[in-house]
């Protein structure tokens, strides 16, 4: 199992508890953004700078990803690929994204961005809060202890 991160929003917290879990199970740990990202020393954990524009680090982690692989990410469509190619999808608040989900959530973020499109102030997600950081990392062992590695 590979682990993809959709690094440009995730929010530092999360990456050090990616960080961790990498170095205790040896798994592939790779970060993509359109900016710099500071990774650890360590030869399973790398980061993968892409180019600015629109969904180009989601596009290079649906161009790499593979069945079975873990993907983390808050945004859906990037989840809604990520499952369809037979990966995992996980939220950095701890939430799997699944096949009976997933399109659910891709529907309700279609139609609050046309809310958004008319000019609806809908607010954004809330902070991340402690217990969502908990679930997280309880969601994420979950996943790791049932999977094994591929090198």
């Amino acid at each position: 199992m590979n682990i993809w991160v959709d690094a440009d929003a995730c929010p530092g917290v999360i990456k050090d508890i990616l960080f961790r879990a990498a170095r205790r199970t040896g798994m592939t740990l790779t970060l993509v953004a359109n900016q710099p990202i500071r990774v650890p020393r360590s030869p399973n954990i790398a980061a993968i700078q892409v180019a600015a524009g629109f969904d180009v680090a989601d596009n290079e982690i649906v161009k790499r990803v593979a069945a079975g692989d873990l993907v983390i990410t808050a945004d859906i469509p990037l989840a809604a690929e990520a499952v369809e190619r037979g990966a995992l999808a996980l939220s950095p608040r701890g939430e799997l994204y699944t096949h009976d989900n997933v399109k659910a959530r891709l529907n309700m973020r279609d139609f609050m961005d046309s809310l958004r499109g008319a000019g609806v102030d809908t607010g954004g997600p809330p902070p991340l809060h402690p217990n969502d950081r908990h679930a997280f990392a309880q969601k994420l062992d979950q996943l790791l202890a049932k999977r094994p590695t591929r090198h």
